[in-house]
């Protein structure tokens, strides 16, 4: 089953002990490509470390978690941006960025403008959004309309409502939701959201690994090689054939990631 993981953290300290196998089992199970967004300072030297190792495999982006936002982000973010200014630089991506309040809204001002700057970076740079939004969905939509124009991306680990997503798709055409292992729990309502409101033309699918891991190993430790149970589930979603599903989603991956090689069969 050939596919794309658009998000995934292998290069964090949970996959220091196997993270050769779980690459290796990645690519058995149909990985082309693995996406790595970048939390925060001290996981880029990490993330670039294992894109040099698998060249063909794992493309990075460059950006600061709205939850890892130091007291004074300007610093790591100057950096970051200095890092996009090389005409050589490797990055697929502006990520992961976003807005989440989920469990403290205490530096809601920063985050949003944190999250202003670098989607202008995207525009700068030609680059895709990757983005994080949890319990913000009003404050993302409001910072990004006035550059809806210029701006792609990914909405990532989307789990809202029918509403959300198509208030999202119709006022940011350039974008696609991240579908994960949520869509596989038992009683998830996002099936019912992506049959009614969501076209499989304006999906990707990621793992976010460490984190969420798909039914039935829902509890362990989340990696790539678990994508097949998410694109089994959209499969039956949207009574498509498998193979039909696979390629659909590799050619949203590729438009929404222009700077990462195209697949051969």
């Amino acid at each position: 089953m050939p596919y794309i993981d658009t998000h995934t953290h292998i290069y964090t300290e949970e996959f220091d002990a196997d993270r050769a196998e779980v690459i290796t089992r990645a690519q058995r199970a149909g990985a082309r490509m693995l996406l790595l967004p970048n939390i925060d300072a001290s996981t880029i030297e990490p993330m670039l470390r294992l894109c040099h190792d698998y060249p063909d495999l794992c493309y990075p982006m460059i950006g600061l978690h709205p939850t890892e936002l130091p007291a004074d982000p300007q610093p790591v973010l100057q950096h970051m941006e200095h890092m996009l200014q090389q005409p050589d630089h490797p990055f697929c991506a502006v990520g992961e960025v976003g807005i989440d309040l989920y469990w403290n809204q205490s530096r809601r001002e920063e985050q949003i403008t944190t999250f202003a700057q670098q989607a202008e970076w995207a525009i700068r740079y030609h680059l895709p959004l990757m983005i994080h939004s949890r319990s913000a969905h009003r404050d993302l939509v409001s910072t990004l309309l006035p550059l809806r124009e210029e701006l792609t991306g990914v909405f990532h680990c989307f789990g809202g409502t029918a509403e959300e997503a198509e208030e999202l798709l119709t006022t940011f055409p350039g974008f696609v939701l991240g579908i994960g292992g949520v869509v596989t729990f038992k009683k998830s309502k996002l099936p019912a959201v992506l049959r009614t409101s969501v076209p499989l033309s304006r999906i990707v699918v990621e793992t976010d690994a460490p984190y969420l891991t798909p039914h039935p190993y829902r509890g362990e430790r989340n990696e790539p090689s678990r994508i097949p149970l998410v694109i089994a589930k959209l499969s039956e979603i949207y009574d498509l054939p498998l193979p039909q599903v696979e390629q659909q989603l590799i050619e949203n991956t590729l438009r929404t990631f222009p700077r990462i090689a195209p697949i051969t069969p």
